[in-house]
């Protein structure tokens, strides 16, 4: 499967690009590269491979859960430069 140029010019188009007659033909050739390697990979016999989830063997090792103690209220409102309410008031961001 081949791409012409008007196909260039869309996926251009599309991608919000732009390109000078030379550069067109160049990504013409580039992307039909591009297709015969897609292609060829498409030929290559997987039925005897099994799906790939990682790449290697190596399996995420988590700590088990342990709860530790949060700190109190008080000690972290007085980290704070504002509080109210038993709460940390920051600047308004949004909805101004």
């Amino acid at each position: 499967m081949a791409l012409t140029k008007e196909e260039v010019l869309k996926i251009a188009k599309l991608s919000k690009l732009s390109f000078e007659e030379k550069e067109i033909e160049k990504f013409q050739i580039e992307l039909n590269d591009i297709l015969k390697y897609i292609d060829m990979l498409n030929e290559v016999d997987t039925s005897k491979v099994e799906p790939l989830v990682y790449i290697n063997e190596a399996v995420n090792n988590f700590r088990e859960k342990e709860e530790k103690p949060s700190l109190k209220i008080e000690k972290v409102l007085l980290n704070a430069p504002e509080s109210a309410e038993n709460a940390i008031v920051v600047p308004k961001v949004i909805g101004e």
